[in-house]
């Protein structure tokens, strides 16, 4: 039987995910708040969700959960259903066993009246309700009680806290290593609900019954709070985006803006002494607002093939070379590595540079015996590698091996996947040839599939950001 939880590579055919569809919080940012939430700019949300994220979630059945969408596209997208296939409290929503809401989850273990209660407390609490709102929030219907929490919105028009918009990320808050769930601690306070929300559901809910040994909480250093200097200083802070699960026995974490030394430092504790896997490499890079996590600067398409911003992955220039001329190239950043080992008899290993970490990655756990090959943000081309790194070029989620979701704005990006001999197809096209047997998901190979991106670009995040893979093929 297969299992209902592991994953043991970034590339291993994709066979469940939690996501989390846009709720109409994002549709309430102001353009005052919009940093302090994380994001860009504000959104359209009609757009976002039509035009964009709904191709996702369509991909991602057609992948995962065919029988739920199979047929059905032309009903689905009438517009008398008004998207009540997409929408979680809706009688008609595909609740997916393989495509999983976030929000249907939450629903489900709100049923339960202790969880209910004691959640309805924490939120309050985090937001500062009174007493009143409370009681009348824990009166509220499972279905709808969710959505007023993921929202902050009691309806339409009367916000009783605020959004999180940045639930749609849903791999920052958790992640499966083999048949651990690491659930994480974001670092800003805006995401602090949507942290204590996914630990209700991992520990409350049926699906995840029978990994409650299994979950793995990152604790902050011992009385942190009577060191000096300011609290967030001192805490272990990690974000799943910082975190790739590269082969069975090996982690990357990312040092960035958003996950701590400390916090990288009591995960690789917690690795070793739970026996999750034997080695972690931790990648420091800068701590930018362009770069926030590791999977933003590169993200794996094949076991010998990698997307990847040349600027931070490639080599430092030797001081003998040319200086680079200030005005054509960018400045070089690269990061520091080093790797750590669960057997203290070996000494830590540190790599040069990234792209010598991820051909080791790819020859010596992977076992790849092809040439390593990098694919470059914007063609490695200056202006063009950060201006697409910044629109999620590097950001990918790989459905299978070779078969990746990247964004259809990043021109440049696009004609490196074309040069390294991949096909690269539009969302609808392929959508399209799936529902008329044109096209089989089996036929589908080394393809860098588009999708729409005006919209869901302002939020900084890409495909590999909005996918928290439960279950993945063994690709050994």
């Amino acid at each position: 039987m297969k299992p209902l939880i592991n994953v043991n590579s970034e590339i291993g055919t994709l066979r469940k995910l939690l996501v989390h569809s846009p709720d109409s919080g994002l549709g309430q940012v102001v353009p005052s708040k919009a940093q302090d939430w994380l994001f860009e700019d504000i959104v359209h949300l009609n757009t976002l969700r039509k035009g964009e994220y709904d191709y996702y979630i369509k991909l991602l059945l057609y992948f995962l959960d065919a029988q739920k969408i199979k047929g059905k596209l032309k009903h689905i997208d009438t517009p008398e259903q008004d998207r009540a296939f997409f929408k979680p409290d809706a009688k008609a929503f595909h609740r997916s066993d393989k495509v999983i809401e976030v929000q249907s989850l939450l629903a489900d273990i709100l049923e339960d009246h202790n969880v209910r209660t004691n959640l309805v407390a924490a939120v309050c609490a985090i937001e500062g309700c009174n007493y009143r709102l409370q009681q009348l929030l824990s009166k509220k219907d499972p279905i709808k009680l969710a959505k007023i929490i993921l929202s902050g919105s009691l309806d339409d028009e009367h916000m009783i806290f605020a959004p999180i918009p940045n639930l749609i990320f849903t791999r920052d808050l958790g992640i499966v290593i083999n048949r651990f769930i690491l659930l994480n601690k974001p670092a800003k306070k805006a995401r602090g609900r949507e942290s204590m929300i996914m630990r209700y559901i991992f520990f409350n809910h049926p699906i995840f019954k029978d990994f409650q040994e299994t979950i793995l909480e990152i604790p902050d250093p011992i009385q942190h709070f009577l060191r000096p200097g300011e609290d967030e200083e001192k805490r272990a802070t990690l974000e799943g985006g910082d975190v790739m699960v590269v082969s069975s026995n090996h982690v990357l974490i990312g040092c960035s803006e958003r996950t701590s030394p400390h916090g990288a430092n009591e995960a690789i504790k917690l690795f070793f002494k739970h026996k999750v896997v034997e080695k972690v490499t931790v990648i420091k890079i800068p701590a930018k607002r362009d770069f926030m996590h590791i999977d933003t600067i590169f993200t794996q398409v094949k076991r010998n093939v990698w997307a990847v911003l040349a600027s931070v992955a490639k080599p430092t220039p030797s001081k003998d070379e040319e200086p680079l001329d200030f005005f054509t190239e960018p400045e070089q950043q690269t990061a520091e590595i080093i790797q750590f080992y669960s057997d203290k008899t070996l000494k830590p290993r540190r790599f040069p540079s990234l792209e010598e970490l991820l051909d080791d990655i790819s020859r010596n756990d992977l076992n790849s015996t092809e040439k390593t090959q990098f694919i470059y943000s914007g063609n490695n081309v200056f202006p063009f590698d950060a201006r697409e790194q910044w629109t999620d070029s590097c950001n990918l989620l790989a459905l299978k091996e070779g078969v990746v979701l990247g964004y259809d704005r990043n021109d440049k990006t696009i004609q490196a996947f074309l040069e390294k001999g991949f096909q690269v197809k539009e969302v609808a096209k392929v959508i399209e040839e799936l529902e008329l047997d044109i096209l089989h998901i089996n036929q589908i190979e080394n393809t860098l599939i588009l999708l729409p991106s005006a919209e869901l670009s302002r939020a900084r995040g890409g495909f590999h950001c909005m996918s928290l893979p439960l279950l993945r093929d063994d690709i050994h």
